[in-house]
């Protein structure tokens, strides 16, 4: 039986070799620009990400924006806290598409709240924007995707860039830093579960 003092060795030889791992990719990360990140997937939590970014963004005394597409006129905990510490919202305002039943109304109310969002990509004075629920916008073609991913990719330098929503198109992921996709495993809604202020909206 391998005694106390054996293991805390074995311990401490396995965290060293960790540490020289972390430590050369650290130094190997130098680059300093404003990062793409696709929060995609099937799974709940992808806006709620986003939505801590921006919160941490905010936090640490950086300017963000945020455009919510999809999103009704109901209330928003996120905008309600965001909003108060300097964030600018550009919401679509328009609900659900399958409440609309209107394509022409949806395209329409997508490219003026897109132009909001063009503006927040072009500012130097934003350090992150978060387009929330985009993905739809190009699934549905409600949006040119040339024209989205070209401001995506010509915006400041500095500037974050994450974009949330189901099924990111693959030219969004080609363009992404960083890709998270979240999955399902169970969703309170499935077991008849109403959605909950402050925890899902």
């Amino acid at each position: 039986m391998v005694d106390q003092s054996v293991k805390n060795q074995r311990h401490q030889a396995r965290m060293q070799r960790l540490k020289e791992k972390v430590d050369a990719k650290i130094n190997a990360a130098q680059e300093e620009r404003g990062i793409f990140i696709v929060i995609t997937g099937n799974g709940k939590g992808k806006s709620t990400s986003g939505f801590g970014t921006v919160a941490r963004a905010v936090g640490h005394g950086l300017s963000a924006a945020v455009v919510q597409f999809i999103k009704g006129g109901w209330e928003c905990g996120e905008r309600n806290l965001l909003q108060s510490h300097g964030c600018e919202f550009a919401v679509m305002g328009t609900g659900f598409t399958w409440e609309t039943q209107n394509r022409e109304a949806d395209i329409a109310a997508a490219e003026a709240v897109w132009a909001r969002g063009k503006a927040f990509l072009a500012d130097e004075k934003i350090d992150l924007v978060l387009l929330d629920e985009l993905t739809y916008m190009l699934s549905y073609d409600y949006l040119d995707s040339d024209e989205v991913l070209d401001a995506i990719v010509n915006r400041p330098p500095h500037q974050h860039v994450i974009v949330t929503g189901r099924g990111a198109d693959k030219n969004l992921l080609e363009i992404a830093d960083t890709v998270s996709e979240i999955q399902s495993v169970k969703h309170a809604f499935e077991a008849g579960i109403k959605a909950q202020k402050g925890v899902d909206w």
